[in-house]
């Protein structure tokens, strides 16, 4: 999923190989486009803002990018050479190179040949031992954070001579040729669903699968504060402005949290009050039917007391500014996208 908050549209993927595109006019959404190109269950969706092109990938190991003309998107093939599925995708701020994860132990770094009018690819392999589930990209347009299945975060350089020029040092690092590791932090904690720098690019927060949530401070020699919370898995996390952080994942609702140094991660509070669910009564005999013909026991409620009903996969930033972000949105595995405002 993801939303283009200049043209009030957004692209989804069913789960599966179509992306979708809707528009909203007067408060209503309406399919106005449909996109057909890969042959496998579609993965990551970014929409680059400036350049309006939308990049796909898929579990058919290609990523796609998609620009409009005269009314229609035609898609151009991404070169990316992994023999596993691609996994994420992510635009640089620049919108001039795309990160693509995957199955592979690789991420491929991708960016436009002019000579040749077509996207290319190099790639970072240097201590990657699993599949890249989440990545993003610092306000540099240089640094690149990655978050896998072996437990691990990473911060890698993705300077490409090629169509940048040489970088500037900062505090993550002062030496910086592609592909260099810069920082990495691992623990026993599970997977790494989640990936997010701070406006400012100085702190980075990731999620995994142990319910902690964890901050990287590149101010104090990249010291890490982690938080371990009663919540069930957190699945994403996005930083809305230089101390507070939002995460979310199987508990249908998004936390957020406060960071002020190192020491300093606080849960503030959860974004939504719980809504109330009518409970509805059944008779002894409409109950036995039940058991019949599912084979199960029906629960008292059907429904999870949250906006979302099911757990919240992706958070995507819809309004921002200078200051951080304003308005983010919510996207989970029951069909459902909410807009939030940070402000609340």
């Amino acid at each position: 999923m993801d939303l283009s908050e200049v043209a009030r549209e957004i692209a989804i993927s069913p789960n599966n190989h179509l992306i979708l595109i809707y528009q909203k006019v007067d408060d209503v959404w309406s399919q106005i486009h449909e996109l057909r190109e890969h042959n496998g269950r579609i993965t990551g969706i970014d929409w680059a803002p400036n350049s309006n092109q939308i990049v796909t990938c898929a579990v058919d190991r290609n990523a796609y990018v998609w620009t409009l003309k005269d009314g229609v998107w035609k898609p151009t093939l991404v070169l990316l050479r992994i023999n596993r599925a691609a996994t994420c995708v992510k635009w640089s701020p620049q919108e001039n190179k795309i990160a693509v994860g995957s199955g592979s132990l690789t991420i491929s770094i991708c960016y436009f040949e002019k000579e040749n009018n077509w996207w290319v690819s190099k790639h970072i392999k240097k201590s990657i031992r699993s599949t890249i589930l989440s990545l993003a990209w610092h306000p540099n347009n240089i640094l690149l954070a990655a978050g896998s299945c072996d437990f691990h975060c990473r911060i890698f350089s993705t300077y490409v001579k090629e169509i940048e020029e040489k970088p500037s040092a900062t505090l993550w690092g002062t030496k910086m040729p592609f592909g260099e590791l810069l920082f990495e932090r691992g623990n026993n904690g599970g997977w790494v669903h989640g990936v997010s720098f701070s406006p400012s690019g100085q702190c980075l927060a990731w999620v995994d699968h142990n319910s902690l949530v964890n901050v990287a401070d590149s101010t104090h020699d990249k010291e890490v504060t982690e938080l371990r919370t009663e919540r069930l898995p957190f699945l994403a996390v996005l930083f809305v402005n230089e101390c507070r952080l939002v995460a979310a994942g199987h508990d249908c609702a998004p936390d957020l949290f406060s960071y002020s140094g190192p020491g300093k991660l606080e849960l503030i509070c959860r974004m939504e009050a719980e809504k109330q669910v009518a409970r509805s009564s059944t008779s002894a005999m409409q109950h036995f039917r039940n058991l019949d013909r599912k084979a199960a026991q029906d629960s008292e409620a059907s429904e999870v007391a949250t906006l979302h009903q099911n757990s919240i996969s992706q958070l995507s930033v819809t309004e921002s500014d200078l200051s951080g972000v304003s308005r983010f949105c919510s996207s989970g595995m029951d069909g459902a996208l909410v807009v939030w405002s940070s402000q609340s």
